[in-house]
């Protein structure tokens, strides 16, 4: 039992000691220093500390998976401690990293291993009481990720979205405040729960069991609801979800008018990428042809409609709505033309023929060649404000309309494209391209198809940028988006619709919000997407399908009765 007990521990100390790595590695770039002054819970804690939290939770939750996996299901006893001890272990290298730092100057060599980070990992205590606390401090978050990762799924799924809005809440504290003083709630009341940065102790209970409660009760009467919404005639169906959807949209217009400007900003912004994501999530998600060049096409688009309606190029000087279908129909003829010389490429080298691609797109809409057309590196300016009837939208809280009405479209064309007899041969494309030809799909076709409509959604999401923006350059088209996009419809869920508006409200909206650390986005970024290939690769919002498949694929854990009958003692 000892020797089980010992080999079932093993995974979770080098597990432990990977975490402590990740921790050492944000605290020596400086991250951890940068979000110290970003209070959750005012006096209690940071966002830095935070962060060091998260780490020893995320190793906690993945050692007592490796304890369960190396003990092919038998080791439940032993995945809590594990998880404890993979956060105690967490807290070494800092604790090391503190020591050392008593003795030797690092400064000289690492910028950001100084005092104040030292008074960070200490709690502000001397390192005698404050690194045990450090490392204790691991134990019980690792714990806490090993109990989420053993409770039932309802219970922890409660806990984590109480965690989460407690997290979240506190962070955009400032942002809330001032959405509550607008509504008219009073200032003594939000003082109660929160305070100029951060929560209060109480608001702190208070959001954090709120949003457990609202995930209990949605786990526990989304089944009721759905199966009453089934049991009822087609026609009344119908009305609710109706009703529903007029609801929906009626709160997403009512929006900008609580927001303010730099909000309805951020939603605009979210509005392009998801745009942009339902695009790429066609040609990625359902089509499987990898595209790192996507920022071409929104690069085509916003050209397309500055060169037609902006005075400075002298040519036809169209409105917005006029250049509006010609910027599509240009981007999806693009795709078209991009697929042609690519349908033979599968895999990494069709991601490297796109993403030049992309680049060539950026470099000759700068050049001195296309000058005339494109204005070169100086770009084209006073492109003309969209005008609806005799209202200009101008301002974000004017935009935001039309973007919403742009996702709406593209959003209906893209549920009907994915319940097509197109969206199947796409799909079957996917899963293997040589069975889906004998199955008798044309591939010239479907690809063609894929790329072409992908782009027309760039297209579309360029041409509203370059209006909002009243001015295109080529710098603007930076490798960068296609990056973004493609990130947002990692973490939302490959191939999911409801997956690209999470992802971009994930990875779109948050960095704006935190624009005071905009030099850790792509670190951000990298640490994001190796946490959700390794807790949950199908995505935030996953596709029935891919989690199903998922599932399958995942090795059932030994039943209870069997696990009793070999565990020792019984029968010897």
């Amino acid at each position: 039992m000892g020797e089980r007990f010992r080999a079932a521990l093993r995974p979770a100390v080098v597990v432990g000691l990977v975490g402590g790595v990740m921790a050492l590695l944000l605290s020596l770039v400086g991250m951890v220093n940068a979000f110290a002054g970003r209070p959750i819970i005012t006096g209690v804690l940071s966002m830095g500390h935070t962060l060091l939290f998260l780490t020893a939770l995320v190793t906690g939750m993945i050692a007592a998976r490796r304890v369960l996996h190396a003990s092919r299901g038998a080791g439940r006893p032993v995945a809590l401690p594990g998880a404890a001890l993979a956060g105690l272990a967490s807290g070494f290298p800092l604790a090391v990293l503190v020591l050392v730092g008593q003795v030797v100057n690092l400064r000289a060599v690492l910028q950001n291993a100084n005092p104040v980070l030292y008074g960070l990992l200490t709690f502000g205590r001397d390192p005698g009481a404050g690194l045990p606390q450090l490392v204790l401090a691991g134990a019980l978050v690792g714990s806490l990720g090993g109990a989420l990762t053993l409770l039932p799924g309802r219970v922890s799924q409660a806990v984590v979205a109480g965690l989460g809005t407690m997290l979240l809440t506190g962070l955009f504290a400032e942002l809330l405040q001032g959405i509550l003083w607008d509504l008219g709630v009073p200032a003594a009341t939000t003082r109660l729960f929160m305070v100029q940065k951060g929560l209060t102790v109480a608001g702190a209970l208070v959001t954090g069991a709120a949003g457990a409660l609202v995930q209990a009760v949605w786990a526990s009467q989304t089944p009721k609801v759905r199966r009453r919404l089934d049991a009822l005639p087609p026609e009344r169906r119908r009305r609710v979800n109706v009703a529903l959807a007029a609801v929906g949209l009626a709160i997403v217009l009512w929006l900008p008018q609580v927001l303010g400007s730099f909000l309805s900003y951020v939603l605009v912004l979210v509005g392009l990428y998801v745009l942009m994501g339902l695009g790429l999530n066609l040609e990625v998600g359902w089509a499987g042809l990898l595209d790192l060049g996507f920022v071409a096409f929104f690069a085509i688009g916003a050209y397309t409609l500055a060169i037609l309606t902006s005075p400075e190029t002298g040519w036809l000087a169209l409105t917005f709505w006029q250049a509006l279908p010609v910027a599509v129909l240009v981007a999806l003829i693009a795709g078209v033309i991009l697929g042609v010389p690519v349908l033979g490429i599968r895999g990494d080298y069709l991601a490297i023929a796109t993403l030049g691609f992309g680049e060539i797109v950026r470099l000759l809409v700068g050049s001195d060649w296309l000058r005339p057309l494109t204005g070169g590196s100086q770009g084209i300016a006073h492109i003309p404000r969209p005008v609806l009837g005799n209202i200009a939208l101008i301002g974000p809280q004017q935009i935001y309309y039309l973007v919403v009405a742009g996702c709406i479209i593209v959003w209906f064309v893209a549920t009907r494209l994915r319940n097509s007899r197109l969206g199947r041969a796409w799909m079957a494309m996917r899963e293997d391209e040589d069975v889906a030809q004998a199955m008798g799909i044309n591939l010239v076709q479907t690809k063609l198809l894929a790329y072409g409509l992908g782009a027309g959604f760039a297209g579309v999401a360029g041409a509203i940028f370059a209006a909002m923006i009243g001015s295109v350059f080529p710098h603007s088209f930076q490798l960068i988006i296609s990056i973004n996009v493609l990130a947002l419809i990692i973490v939302g869920g490959m191939g999911s619709i409801p997956g690209v508006f999470v992802g971009a409200l994930f990875l779109v909206a948050m960095p704006e919000l935190l624009r005071e650390f905009t030099e850790y986005r792509l670190f951000m970024y990298g640490g994001l997407l190796i946490a959700m290939m390794l807790l949950r690769p199908q995505g935030l919002w996953p596709e029935p399908t891919v989690r199903l498949e998922l599932a399958e694929s995942e090795e059932p854990e030994v039943p209870a009765r069997v696990t009793a009958a070999t565990s020792p003692g019984q029968g010897d």
